[in-house]
């Protein structure tokens, strides 16, 4: 029976790339001159460091110009709260989504059984496996997908035949 998996992740190699292109134009930025402003990355976690506010949101721009450039979909940030960390400096935690949560997969689920589609939804872990019975029902089905579900940034992969 085909199937395909709908997935949410995001390149990780992708967002590597591009925090290593934003601290290099943050470095070389005129208005960052002689500030502590810089992106650091953890596994799944972006810690984004200035010395204002406002520099805090030039810093942001950078990085989101410097992921959409690399194809990386913008969807999968998650701003954390803003933190004072000593003097006049700040933070700000990033968390990059990994997967699709529940509610959003109830969510799926729910929206491909309302098609009327021949195809069949079913939660697998942190993915929705989505099986029918030709081809062009699962194709149909994907179009819908990134129709109707545009709060999440969707992939499809592991489509057998």
């Amino acid at each position: 029976m085909p199937s395909f998996d709908t997935v949410s992740e995001a390149n990780m190699v992708e967002v590597k790339n591009a925090i290593e292109q934003a601290n290099k134009e943050i470095s070389n930025r005129f208005d960052f001159k002689g500030s502590d402003a810089r992106i650091e990355q953890k596994e799944r976690d972006l810690t984004a460091f200035a010395d204002a506010e406002f520099q805090l949101e030039q810093l942001r721009e950078v990085m989101l110009n410097k992921l959409s450039k690399r194809g990386v979909d913008v969807r999968f940030l998650d701003n954390g709260k803003i933190e004072k960390i000593g003097g006049d400096k700040i933070k700000q935690v990033i968390k990059i989504k990994n997967g699709i949560e529940s509610d959003d997969a109830k969510k799926i689920v729910r929206v491909v059984k309302d098609s009327k589609l021949k195809v069949q939804a079913s939660i697998q872990g942190d993915a929705v496996r989505i099986t029918g019975a030709k081809r062009d029902d699962l194709q149909a089905a994907m179009a819908m997908l990134k129709k109707e579900i545009q709060d999440l940034p969707l992939e499809f992969n592991n489509f057998r035949d």
